[in-house]
């Protein structure tokens, strides 16, 4: 597969962001600090992502809401001024019944290949990605999902990022996810085929399709950081990287989901003349599925 690298990158000038808030997530009840939760200015592509330690800083101002979640706790909308301290509660599942089955894997398949295309590597920003799996009468008999691959490029060793899933919901929106917790994934550098075992997490490919997508841990030891002056105004600015980039394939689908703003979001063709289809940049991610 060719592979092309077009990283776009957002530049923060110093002198124009916004004031600077700072505060930690804890967890309601032991009040131990809760890592890589997601943070977002509620209607704005301004995120971030809470350290190992809970601590947090994102570019708000005071009157803003921030929405802060994370796999286990309850979804929780505070102002960013009272948010030196925020307490979130843990959630109580109704979990479904997992059937651990004794035939041994004799059938697997690889779904979500994209043939003949270019891969490009790119900073998406804060925003959540996903890519769709429709489900096929076809996967019954290899309806476990064993392995997720995901393409990235890092120019940090040790880059981590989060991968996400969730069951299509009656409108064909992600809806509930199927994780009870946190999947980091650790990325070496270069560009690499990262094959994750899921077999430990009894996953079955849901009837309704399924969204699988990752989450940009934007923490201090995923960036980088260069200088840019502009030769001209002299103008300082300061271009920050998150690492691990995702690669992109560039298709043709019904729609594209993003989350943004603490929302999810769906792009449609406007023309409603053609197959209805547009052409999107969709992550590079595949699944094997097995008996």
């Amino acid at each position: 597969m060719k592979i092309i690298f077009f990283i776009a990158t957002f530049l923060f000038n110093t002198g124009w962001l916004s004031a600077q808030m700072k505060g930690v997530v804890k967890d309601s009840l032991t009040g131990q600090p809760i890592s890589y939760v997601n943070i977002w200015v509620e209607n704005e592509n301004i995120a971030t992502t809470t350290e190992e330690d809970g601590t947090f800083t994102i570019s708000t101002i005071g009157t803003k809401n921030l929405i802060f979640s994370a796999l286990g706790y309850e979804k929780k909308i505070q102002m960013a001024a009272e948010s030196t301290v925020v307490a979130l509660r843990a959630k109580t599942f109704d979990l479904d019944e997992v059937v651990i089955s004794n035939s041994i894997e004799t059938k697997q398949i690889t779904i979500g290949l994209t043939q003949n295309t270019v891969a490009q590597a790119f900073d998406n920003g804060p925003r959540m990605d996903v890519k769709f799996f429709p489900y096929q009468p076809s996967y019954k008999s290899t309806k476990y999902i064993k392995k997720v691959t995901l393409y990235t490029d890092s120019r940090i060793e040790g880059a981590t990022i989060k991968l996400r899933f969730f069951k299509a919901d009656e409108h064909g929106f992600p809806g509930v996810e199927m994780l009870q917790k946190d999947l980091i994934v650790t990325v070496k550098t270069g560009t690499k085929s990262n094959k994750i075992d899921l077999s430990d997490y009894h996953l079955v490919m849901p009837k309704t399709g399924l969204f699988v997508g990752f989450e940009k841990l934007m923490i201090e030891k995923n960036k980088k950081e260069k200088t840019i002056v502009d030769a001209n105004t002299q103008t300082t600015t300061i271009q920050k990287t998150y690492y691990p980039l995702v690669l992109y394939n560039y298709v043709e689908r019904d729609a594209l989901f993003t989350y943004s703003g603490g929302k999810w979001n769906k792009q449609v063709s406007e023309n409603t003349t053609n197959s209805g289809k547009i052409k999107v940049y969709e992550p590079a991610i595949n699944l094997i599925l097995t008996n």
